[in-house]
């Protein structure tokens, strides 16, 4: 089979799915989906609703998720709202998109299970603190 570069598949703004979404190739949601979406590369646009996993090599968010997110790369991007875990190889985060969840850095995030504490993961040469620590010492002296 020939791998050839092709358009995004589109769901638009006034389509909604019940169930799961595979593709093998990119795809742009800007209607809602209530069940996991996995492709290569995936746009959530401004109007687009995920309730689900949420995974691919590349995930751009502009709009709304409320489930997990596993991918090499997540941008969220000004307007983004995601509600739900993400493991990744590189997060960027711009201003004004909201986040609520853990965060996990994995060399390969497609393959890992699933989201693990700082606390329960094999231990790091350099350790990182876990992401409730971020901004607040609970440490004692």
């Amino acid at each position: 089979m020939k791998t050839a570069a092709r358009a995004a598949s589109i769901i638009c703004a006034d389509m909604k799915i019940n169930g799961s979404v595979i593709s093998e190739g990119s795809l742009q949601i800007d209607g809602i989906v209530d069940g996991d979406v996995s492709a290569t590369d995936i746009t959530i646009g401004a109007s687009g609703q995920i309730t689900g996993e949420v995974k691919a090599e590349v995930v751009k968010v502009k709009g709304k998720i409320r489930g997990s997110i596993r991918a090499r790369k997540v941008e969220l991007e000004t307007g983004a709202h995601v509600k739900g875990d993400i493991v990744h190889s590189s997060l960027q985060i711009q201003s004004n998109a909201v986040f609520e969840g853990q965060v996990k850095h994995a060399d390969d995030p497609l393959r890992e299970t699933g989201p693990v504490a700082a606390s329960e993961g094999k231990s790091m040469s350099s350790p990182a603190p876990s992401p409730a620590a971020f901004g607040i010492s609970s440490q004692p002296s």
